[in-house]
């Protein structure tokens, strides 16, 4: 299984492992704020953050997953379990 590494920056980012850093992580994602936008990482982060108690990740999640594929939504869920498992 390949483990999924947050490089340095992007923890610093986030300010840690609280549900509203990694929601602006997804907010930051979906709309290319400082990164490249990436619907399947915004999916990612913002299910992490509505996981750890966010309700504002809860519903901009059902608004990325929206406009993601299957197969996308897939490897949004994947990465979000991974990452999970890890921290």
């Amino acid at each position: 299984m390949a483990r999924f590494e947050i490089p340095m920056s992007e923890m610093a980012m986030m300010g840690g492992n609280s549900a509203d850093a990694l929601c602006e992580m997804g907010v930051n994602y979906a709309t290319g704020r400082g990164c490249k936008a990436d619907p399947v990482a915004a999916h990612k982060w913002l299910n992490i953050a509505a996981i750890k108690g966010s309700d504002r990740a809860a519903e901009l999640r059902a608004d990325v997953a929206a406009t993601l594929t299957k197969m996308q939504l897939a490897a949004a869920l994947r990465a979000a379990r991974e990452w999970m498992t890890m921290h």
